[in-house]
């Protein structure tokens, strides 16, 4: 447990400064009583009686003094690490931002109908869905860890450029890194100088059966580099994190101009069926921007359980006013006053 404002702790030396204030009027007034003859009375079982009446009469002491102890420490804003259930989905957006993105046979650019519609895709997403972004040409990058943070996804993906080659199978598994990462994230704080266990390759699962986890690979499915596309989307199929396509550009596709080249680029359909046929996803037209907003429909949710701290305050705010009520309680019916 720790607190927020903790220098309000000192207030607890209050406590026993109280308590020896009670202590000494308390004393002071059993023997004014014992003086007026009030304190003891005859019968032979008295000191047994007396000890029982005594006893009583401390537990609204007791009360008290613990409620007023939690009260000082609600002061200082405790906090304490909780582990919360929650349902959640990840899906990560892999751009293509290879040199051929830049074409223009979709309007304005490639680049910028895939943002605009992962733009509109972000936006719906209900919470407990968290995204990441991932980035890929030669090679792949994640540029944004999957979260919930909505203004922190578009803006990563607003910073996306096109840039250099293509390789599907390098994008590809840059998120299958990236779902890792956000499922199974590494434990904190923690050093060991052991020898760590050999990594073992997860025996293969049906295609899909990650029902909590999506790719969403957009690009125009020109693969100029290495690993083959398909072995990358086997690797996925065995995760069973299903890999949805989203075809950027147009069969017809344009000529763009390369380092002083002329190249010819166009959609490659069949690339991107195969590789969401592997995964059992599904291939989508950039045209059809309805259908990538509801890619989310067959996104399931999982049940996962995460520590997080919160501010306890209001229990122990609770937990030493209602010990104060029952301690004043019972004074009042067993003493006829409060402590």
């Amino acid at each position: 447990m720790s607190f927020i404002w903790p220098q309000l702790l000192a207030a607890l030396i209050l406590l026993p400064v109280g308590l020896l204030i009670y202590w000494a009027i308390e004393t002071n007034r059993r023997r004014t009583m014992i003086d007026v003859g009030l304190g003891r009375g005859p019968g032979p079982d008295r000191p047994a009686v007396r000890r029982a009446v005594r006893l009583r009469a401390n537990i609204p002491g007791v009360l008290f003094v613990a409620g007023l102890a939690i009260l000082l420490v609600a002061l200082a804003r405790p906090q304490a690490t909780v582990v919360l259930p929650q349902e959640e989905g990840t899906v990560i957006l892999a751009f293509d931002v290879s040199e051929s993105m830049a074409a223009d046979d979709l309007k304005p650019t490639r680049m910028a109908a895939a943002k605009a519609a992962t733009t509109a895709f972000v936006q719906a997403q209900p919470p407990g869905v968290v995204i990441g972004v991932v980035a890929f040409s030669d090679a792949g990058l994640s540029v944004q860890a999957p979260t919930d943070d909505q203004g922190a996804v578009l803006s990563a993906i607003n910073r996306l450029q096109p840039e250099r080659g293509t390789s599907l199978g390098q994008g590809i598994g840059a998120a299958l890194s990236a779902i890792e990462a956000a499922e199974n994230p590494p434990p904190i704080d923690y050093y060991s100088s052991r020898t760590p266990a050999p990594s073992t390759s997860p025996a293969p699962v049906p295609p899909g059966s990650d029902s909590s986890a999506l790719i969403i690979l957009l690009t125009d499915g020109e693969n100029t580099q290495p690993p083959d596309p398909a072995t990358a989307a086997q690797a996925a199929a065995n995760r069973g994190v299903r890999i949805d396509t989203i075809g950027i550009g147009t069969a017809a596709g344009t000529t763009l101009t390369v380092g002083g080249f002329k190249v010819h680029t166009q959609l490659d359909e069949a690339a991107l069926q195969q590789v969401a046929q592997l995964t059992g996803g599904t291939y989508f037209s950039a045209d059809d921007a309805q259908s990538l907003t509801q890619v989310y429909a067959n996104l399931a949710s999982r049940l996962v359980v995460k520590p997080q701290m919160i501010e306890v305050t209001a229990l122990f705010a609770g937990g030493g006013t209602l010990l104060l009520v029952l301690g004043g309680l019972a004074s009042l019916a067993w003493l006829g006053r409060l402590p």
